[in-house]
């Protein structure tokens, strides 16, 4: 009769630590203070924990592909041109490689049991992750199979993937905002991103301490990263006569664009707008926006997976790029 296989996560609960430090203690990493190496130790033994090194066996035979997987729904891979950017520069630095990129969505219940069955397989040399969501169970399934795995952006919570490329979203958004009070605007909402992921927390954290820092108030609703949802953020602000919005991304500025455009509200000189992404959709509409250097970020997560697959230990956990503020007609 088949035993069950013992988790990762029941490890961690018998020796009271967190998933990560189990995973730095099969794989031999640094970091883990003798103590809690003991007990991690002494949780395998008393389980009979034994770690699934399938994939890591399969790495002499290299297949010469990486997959991005993306954790959204298909219409916002293509409606976001966010993703657009970072696949351009994923392929760019891909190529010297010589590897092939196998584009994969991780939206729904169904499409991550199905790609965890393919990735189990050892199909890939390596994983970029992309649009991580709170209490996502992709980053430890990879790290308990053994599959290097950079993650762009990082989680909320305990970071299980140890490899990261992110913006610094904070300083992103509060220049956005700094940039708004030096207008003279002085009743500055946002319209958020999700605050399942760490870039709508981040970019809400910098809203909140740049208008803090200028003793002006609050106004903020939340969305979800897309056009719709700005529109309707913008709707609910019309309310409180506010005299400038940041928006958490370009789409949802957009969205926010269209409702000042349908209430007769003049931009700038009602009510000034920024973005953030600096996308195309900004640069066609006029819009001011944080500037996050996307294909820089595609290029960096692909170079530290390749060090990744050959061998290479690495002497940071999180490589962070700086932004810059695009000012246009908008602000």
């Amino acid at each position: 009769m088949n035993r069950r296989r013992v988790t990762l996560d029941e490890v961690a609960a018998h020796a009271g630590v967190g998933r990560g430090t189990v995973s730095r203690v099969v794989n031999g990493a640094d970091k883990v203070s003798p103590e809690t190496r003991e007990a991690v130790e002494r949780a395998i033994a008393e389980l009979n924990y034994v770690p699934n090194h399938a994939a890591r066996s399969l790495a002499a035979s290299r297949t010469d592909s990486i997959a991005l997987v993306i954790a959204e729904p298909e219409e916002r891979l293509f409606s976001d041109p966010f993703f657009a950017g970072i696949i351009r520069g994923i392929t760019s630095e891909l190529t010297a490689t010589g590897r092939q990129l196998l584009l994969t969505m991780a939206g729904t219940p169904e499409e991550r049991a199905n790609l965890e069955g393919y990735l189990s397989g050892g199909h890939v040399d390596g994983v970029l992750l992309l649009s991580q969501h709170r209490d996502d169970p992709l980053p430890g399934f990879l790290v308990d199979i053994g599959v290097p795995t950079v993650q762009g952006g990082r989680s909320i919570g305990p970071q299980i993937v140890s490899q990261v490329v992110d913006v610094d979203n904070h300083s992103g958004a509060h220049m956005a905002v700094d940039h708004l009070v030096e207008r003279g605007r002085r009743r500055i909402a946002t319209i958020s991103g999700p605050m399942d992921m760490i870039a709508g927390l981040h970019r809400l954290g910098g809203y909140r301490e740049a208008l803090m820092l200028a003793g002006l108030p609050e106004f903020i609703v939340h969305g979800d990263f897309t056009e719709l949802s700005g529109a309707r953020g913008m709707r609910e602000l019309l309310a409180h006569d506010v005299d400038a919005v940041f928006a958490a991304s370009d789409l949802m500025a957009v969205g926010a664009l269209r409702v000042l455009a349908e209430a007769g509200r003049r931009v700038p000189q009602d009510v000034a707008v920024v973005g953030f992404d600096d996308s195309s959709h900004a640069q066609f509409t006029g819009l001011s926006s944080v500037h996050q250097p996307i294909e820089d970020m595609g290029r960096e997560m692909v170079r530290l997976l390749t060090s990744l697959i050959s061998g290479e230990r690495q002497s940071r956990a999180a490589l962070v790029l700086t932004p810059h503020l695009v000012i246009r007609e908008s602000s």
